[in-house]
């Protein structure tokens, strides 16, 4: 099965991408709100998570796929007391889709001011 490869130009490394599409899958890696230049977009939690849903978008759409195509999410926070504004804000940005997720309190990321990073697949259906 061919792998394709999907960069946003926000990986901070050289040994990953964006997103991978193997056939119907597609793996979005870690996303945070970091900008192209790498600055931290949103003031708290929930703000950081409607910028990462976003770019969860973009790339799950440069791989043919779409919000509806998720399956599952898992969601590294800082501050596990963030749990309601992040579950709100991923209500709003999945649109009544339902996924399979995890909610994960981390001690930090890899960003000064990062409170929020999501790492999601979807399927795309045929």
């Amino acid at each position: 099965m061919a792998r394709q490869v999907f960069r946003d130009g926000t990986e901070v490394v050289g040994f990953y991408a964006r997103a991978l599409r193997t056939g119907p899958f597609v793996f979005v890696s870690g996303t945070t709100s970091l900008d192209a230049r790498g600055r931290v977009q949103g003031k708290d939690a929930a703000q950081q998570t409607v910028v990462t849903m976003r770019k969860i978008e973009s790339a799950l759409k440069s791989a043919g796929a779409k919000l509806k195509d998720l399956t599952r999410l898992t969601i590294f926070v800082t501050d596990i007391r963030d749990m309601a504004a992040i579950s709100t804000a991923l209500d709003k940005a999945l649109k009544g889709s339902v996924v399979s997720a995890t909610m994960v309190g981390v001690s930090q990321l890899a960003v000064p001011g990062l409170l929020v990073e999501i790492e999601s697949t979807a399927v795309v259906e045929a």
